[in-house]
C-alpha cells in the first residue's frame, strides 16, 4: 500500500468501505429490501412477503428470464466462436492494418447501445433481409455489442501465449488443425472462458439497444423490469432484479469451475 502508518491506512479501510457500502451495498440492500416489500412507507419496508418472487418466476416474467438466459447464452457463444476465429485469423497482421481491424472490432462497443438497436430497426425492416420482429434480431444486437469483449480477451490471451509452444508441436509434425486443437485453445482456455463469461453478464444486463427492436414473444428480463417499474410496480421489479443478479452470478460461478488447465500429453 502507499500509506504505511498504521493509522492512515486505518483511515485507508475506512473511506474504502464507505465507498463500496454506498456505491455497491446500499443501493443492492435497498433493492434486497424492496422485492420483499409488501408496502414501503416508511424508512423501512413492511409487511414481508414473498409474493413478488412467486411472480417473478411464473407467467411473463418467467418467460422473460428464460429469454434472457436463452439469450445470453446463443449470444455469448456466437460471440466466442466469431471474436476467437477473428483473433487467431489477425494474430498474422501487424502494424497500421491490425490497428485498422481492431479499431473496427472496437466499434459497437465504444458507440450507444441504442444507435445499434437503432442501425439494426432500419437496417433490417424491409426485404430481402427482413428481421424486425423476430427473435433473431435480439441475437444479433446481442452478438454485436458482445463480440468486441470476446475479441478483446482472446487477443489478450494470444498475446500472452508464447509461439514457442506451437513451434516446438509444428517441429514435431503437428497438422495446423492438431496444433490448433491441443496447444493454442488448450493455452487459450482461461481467455475463453473469461470472454463467455463477460459476454454472458453484459447480454443479460443488456437494455439499451434490446428496448428498440425486442418482438412481442421475446422480452428480455431487462426489459421486463423497465416495463414493470415505469408502470409502478417496483416490488415485483426488484424481485426480478435479485433474480436476474443471482442468475447471472450462478453461471459466472459454474463458469469459474470449469478446469482450465491445460491436461498433459
Amino acid at each position: 500500500m502507499l500509506v504505511w502508518s498504521k493509522s492512515g491506512r486505518w483511515f485507508a479501510w475506512g473511506v474504502a468501505a464507505a465507498l463500496i457500502g454506498m456505491v455497491y451495498v446500499a443501493p443492492l440492500a435497498v433493492i434486497l429490501a424492496a422485492s420483499f416489500a409488501g408496502q414501503w412507507n416508511d424508512v423501512l419496508p413492511s409487511q414481508p412477503t414473498v409474493e413478488h418472487y412467486l411472480e417473478a418466476v411464473t407467467g411473463a416474467s418467467g418467460e422473460a428470464l428464460w429469454t434472457s438466459i436463452v439469450t445470453g447464452f446463443v449470444a455469448s457463444a456466437l460471440a466466442l466462436l466469431t471474436g476467437t476465429w477473428a483473433a487467431l485469423a489477425l494474430r498474422q497482421f501487424s502494424g497500421v492494418p491490425r490497428r485498422l481491424l481492431d479499431l473496427l472490432f472496437f466499434v459497437p462497443s465504444a458507440v450507444p447501445s441504442v444507435s445499434v438497436g437503432l442501425g439494426l430497426l432500419v437496417a433490417f425492416s424491409r426485404p430481402p433481409i427482413l428481421l424486425n420482429g423476430t427473435s433473431t434480431i435480439v441475437f444479433v444486437a446481442h452478438l454485436i455489442l458482445v463480440s468486441a469483449f470476446t475479441y478483446g480477451n482472446v487477443s489478450a490471451g494470444l498475446a500472452r501465449l508464447s509461439p514457442d509452444l506451437e513451434q516446438v508441436a509444428e517441429s514435431l509434425g503437428a497438422r495446423p488443425f492438431y496444433r490448433l486443437r491441443h496447444v493454442t485453445l488448450p493455452l487459450l482456455m482461461p481467455h475463453l472462458i473469461a470472454a463467455f463469461s463477460l459476454s454472458f453478464a453484459l447480454s443479460m444486463g443488456e437494455l439499451g439497444a434490446t428496448v428498440m427492436i425486442y418482438p412481442p414473444g421475446w422480452v428480455t428480463l431487462p426489459v421486463n423490469i423497465f416495463a414493470l417499474t415505469d408502470r409502478g410496480d417496483v416490488f415485483e421489479g426488484a424481485a426480478l432484479t435479485m433474480l436476474l443478479i443471482l442468475t447471472t452470478l450462478a453461471v459466472l460461478i459454474g463458469l469459474s469451475r470449469i478446469p482450465t488447465k491445460a491436461a498433459p500429453r
